[in-house]
């Protein structure tokens, strides 16, 4: 038995008001993801490391998703992106924190991880050695989409929190005539064929964050998880997340002979939701349990499993939620 699951980020309050204009984009884009991988992991042809790499790339690359091309921008109007990545079976992980210029951070963070040593690396370090090994860099201007500076304006303008316009969708009074609806840090879990688990997530964190913020996805234990019985990825209001040390707790509570997967990553956004960790996770595990949950207005998200495809956004979505 083979599970890949992906998030597109999580986020709004109220009912869900159905789909906007960019939307049918980034299922299509899930969609595309699922049907690619999920045949080659069932089959051998990948591992779950491979699989959760490819996914998040793939996800950096739909410019709808707030990681890689398409992320937002901080205080002073700039990229600046987190990504992490950690195989279950050994613990191997890798973490790169406030690329600018890398097209695919998840593949620098996998590189750290297979290399060994460091296992996370910040900044103009981080940058300087992917761009040694060969990762693919762009100018950090190639990583910035109209939406997202529409989205920044707005937020400079208004004078808000960072992070506010992140969850809005009301239309923005700009020449794409799209709306800001909130889609955010991305990720991917999977099993393979061999029973094995990974998890991957990647972001731009928030518009108007401070230069220098850290959020939970760069950090293993707190926004990605893996180990020999469960993989996770999270996706919300990084702090809090970070402050339960939020996929790893999920991880705790697996260790239990007989867990319920579903039962323990709810009791995780219980424990979250008291430090203002609005959002949800993914999660699946060495025996094929699988969970999304998630505690606000929508979570994007999409599963293979046993050659059927299931996306959401919503609680109620019409793309047929998982």
């Amino acid at each position: 038995m083979a599970l890949l699951a992906l998030h597109g980020g999580a986020g709004g309050d109220g009912p869900w008001r159905g789909m906007t204009p960019m939307d049918p984009q980034r299922v299509a884009c899930m969609q595309a993801i699922l049907e690619d991988l999920g045949p080659r992991l069932e089959s051998g042809e990948l591992d779950a490391l491979t699989a959760v790499r490819l996914a998040v790339e793939a996800l950096e690359d739909e410019p709808g998703f707030n990681a890689g091309i398409g992320s937002v921008l901080d205080a002073n109007g700039r990229v600046s992106m987190d990504a992490s990545i950690m195989r279950g079976d050994d613990g191997a992980a890798g973490s790169v924190v406030g690329v600018t210029n890398l097209r695919h951070p998840i593949r620098a963070a996998c590189g750290l991880l297979e290399q060994g040593w460091p296992a996370m690396m910040a900044g103009p370090g981080a940058e300087e050695w992917a761009a040694a090994q060969g990762y693919e860099t762009v100018a950090s201007e190639a990583l910035v989409t109209e939406l997202r500076t529409a989205q920044w304006r707005k937020w400079r303008d208004a004078r808000l929190r960072p992070g506010a316009t992140d969850e809005d969708d009301a239309a923005l009074d700009h020449d794409l005539g799209e709306e800001v609806d909130g889609p955010g840090t991305v990720g991917a879990v999977a099993l393979d064929a061999r029973a094995k688990v990974a998890a991957a997530t990647s972001t731009g964190g928030m518009t108007g964050k401070p230069p220098g913020r850290v959020g939970d996805t760069p950090i293993i234990g707190a926004g990605t998880w893996a180990d020999p019985r469960v993989a996770v990825s999270c996706t919300g209001v990084g702090e809090a997340y970070l402050r339960a040390c939020a996929a790893h707790e999920v991880g705790v509570g697996m260790r239990t002979e007989g867990a319920n997967l579903a039962e323990v990553c709810e009791h995780v956004l219980d424990v979250v939701e008291p430090l203002g960790g609005r959002g949800g996770l993914i999660a699946v595990s060495a025996d094929g349990q699988l969970a999304l949950p998630f505690r606000v207005t929508l979570m994007y998200r999409g599963v293979w499993h046993n050659g059927t495809i299931s996306t959401g956004i919503g609680p109620d979505s019409s793309e047929g939620q998982p």
